[in-house]
């Protein structure tokens, strides 16, 4: 059985950091495309970072570009999203999930497992 588990989420100051994990069991991540995205109270899912199984090019989001990291730790069988800089339109639930494709794309419809969200808050 597929499953991906998220962790690391919490409640953080503005300009603070987190780093969220996302644990795969029943596949390895490096045969999936593993992308993170989030959803904010009253909004849609937002694609915010992924990670493609090829060759292990990243994507970002405009709104996350050079504050967020996305890696792989093949070893650990997960996936890590470093946040630096976090800001409060960042609060959101944050979910990974993963995509059978080659290359990763962030269209929620890519993507056939979802974790089950961790709550990330940004507040002073």
């Amino acid at each position: 059985q597929l499953q991906l588990v998220e962790s690391g989420g919490g409640v953080v100051q503005p300009g603070g950091s987190l780093r969220l994990s996302c644990a795969a069991s029943g596949f390895t991540v490096d045969m999936y495309s593993i992308g993170w995205f989030r959803e904010a109270p009253g909004k849609e899912r937002e694609g915010v970072s992924c990670i493609s199984s090829s060759d292990g090019s990243t994507f970002y989001s405009t709104s996350v570009k050079g504050r967020f990291t996305i890696s792989r730790d093949d070893a650990k069988n997960t996936v890590n999203l470093q946040m630096n800089n976090l800001a409060p339109e960042d609060t959101a639930v944050y979910y990974c999930a993963a995509a059978p494709t080659r290359l990763c794309v962030m269209y929620t419809y890519e993507y056939d497992y979802w974790g089950q969200g961790t709550q990330v808050t940004v507040s002073s």
